[in-house]
């Protein structure tokens, strides 16, 4: 499994559209011959072709935790440490093509008070799981 690293992957992906959905997460897959705009023309100085963003074949995954639903740092790298680990589960089931899990709304503060507690890991786990297998069972593309 790979892993998106540059803004322009991201990019493409969020592009591609959402293949599943549950309380707190997005699922979103683009194709691995996704171009993005401004990389038709060209991919640098000087450059005549444009830059491939999908280098490798194979599954690419991506984790956006932006601070507006998780304020602390510990907490955004707790969760995208479960999107890895559990995607690296699924990594069989899903097709070549690049994913992005994002973070969408908010885990209560008042139920999860530690960061980083056992009940918070869980919760997310549990969510991640079901975000996965919704996703594995949609072979195709982006709905």
């Amino acid at each position: 499994m790979q892993r998106l690293k540059t803004r322009p992957q991201f990019q493409a992906v969020l592009a591609g559209g959402t293949v599943a959905r549950t309380a707190h997460f997005a699922l979103h897959r683009a194709a691995l011959d996704a171009q993005p705009a401004s990389a038709q023309a060209s991919s640098g100085p000087g450059s005549v072709r444009p830059q491939a963003l999908f280098v490798v074949d194979d599954v690419w995954m991506g984790a956006m935790v932006p601070k507006r639903w998780a304020r602390r740092a510990v907490t955004r790298n707790t969760i995208k440490r479960q999107i890895h680990a559990v995607s690296a589960e699924y990594e069989p089931r899903l097709p070549a093509a690049a994913h992005l899990v994002r973070l969408r709304a908010g885990f209560d503060r008042g139920r999860f008070i530690s960061a980083t507690s056992d009940l918070l890991k869980r919760a997310v786990r549990a969510e991640l799981e079901q975000l996965f297998t919704r996703a594995a069972a949609k072979p195709g593309g982006p709905t």
